[in-house]
C-alpha cells in the first residue's frame, strides 16, 4: 500500500474532524450567548409590594370601619420603603381618583418613611370620623381604579383588600359587566359580613363569594378570604 495517499488522506480527515468539532463549539457559544441575552432582556420582578384597599362605606357597614382602621394599621406596619399603599372608600361610582382617601410611595430613608406613615395614620382618622354612609356599592369600579393605580406604582407584588360585604349595588346605567384584567394580583376579601337575607337565605352569602372568586381567577388572579382578622398574617405575604 502506497503511504503517501493513506498519510493524505488521515491529515485531510484530521483537518475535517477539527472543522467539525470547531463549528460546535461555535454553534454551542452562539446558543449560549442567545439564552443569555433572552434572559437578560426580561427585567427582574421588583421586590416592592403594592396595596390598594377599598371600604365599603354603605348602609350600615360604616359601622365595621373600625376593623377596616385595625387592617390599616397592620398593613403599614408591615410595609417597607418602596413600597405603595392607597385606600379608597367603595360609593356609587368608584372608579375615580376622588374616591382616595390616601395614597403614599414610602421614602428609602426611615425617618421619612415613618412620618409618611403617620400623616397617612392622620388622614384615615380623619376620614372615618366624618364618613357618610354612601347609598350604592360600586365594587367593580373600585377594583378597576386599584389596578390602574397599581400598574402606575411598577410594584412587584401587588395586592387589592376589598374590605365589604361583597353585595354590589350600582346606580342605575352603570354598567360594570367586564372582565377583569388581574394577572399577577391578589384579591383579598376581608371582613365579608352576612346581611340579614344571608340568614334566611345563606346560599346568598355563598353566592357572593363564589362569583367574586370566579370573577377574579378568570381574570388572572388569586382569590383569599380573610373573615378573621386577628390572623392578618397572608395579607402581605409574597
Amino acid at each position: 500500500m502506497n503511504k503517501k495517499p493513506a498519510a493524505v488522506f488521515i491529515k485531510k480527515l484530521v483537518k475535517d474532524t477539527m472543522n467539525i468539532f470547531s463549528a460546535i463549539i461555535v454553534v454551542a457559544s452562539i446558543l449560549l450567548l442567545v439564552g443569555c441575552s433572552s434572559d437578560s432582556d426580561q427585567p427582574p420582578t421588583p421586590d416592592t409590594r403594592g396595596v390598594y384597599m377599598l371600604m365599603d362605606t354603605s348602609g350600615t357597614y360604616t359601622q365595621e370601619l373600625e376593623q377596616a382602621q385595625r387592617v390599616i394599621n397592620f398593613t403599614l406596619a408591615g410595609l417597607r420603603p418602596g413600597d405603595s399603599f392607597a385606600v379608597a372608600r367603595i360609593d356609587t361610582g368608584s372608579f375615580s381618583e376622588k374616591d382616595i382617601i390616601t395614597k403614599v410611595t414610602f421614602d428609602d430613608r426611615p425617618s421619612v418613611s415613618n412620618e409618611q406613615k403617620r400623616i397617612f395614620q392622620a388622614n384615615i382618622n380623619t376620614f372615618l370620623k366624618e364618613v357618610k354612609s354612601s347609598a350604592y356599592t360600586d365594587i367593580s369600579g373600585g377594583i378597576l381604579q386599584a389596578i390602574e393605580y397599581l400598574n402606575e406604582t411598577g410594584a412587584g407584588h401587588k395586592t387589592i383588600l376589598v374590605f365589604s360585604d361583597l353585595k354590589e349595588e350600582l346606580r342605575e346605567n352603570y354598567v360594570r359587566d367586564f372582565p377583569l384584567t388581574l394577572n399577577g394580583y391578589r384579591v383579598v376579601a376581608l371582613n365579608v359580613t352576612k346581611l340579614r337575607s344571608d340568614n334566611i337565605d345563606p346560599t346568598e352569602y355563598l353566592g357572593r363569594l363564589d362569583e367574586w372568586k370566579q370573577r377574579v381567577e378568570s381574570g388572572g388572579g388569586e382569590w383569599l378570604v380573610v373573615n378573621n382578622l386577628d390572623r392578618l398574617e397572608s395579607l402581605l405575604a409574597m
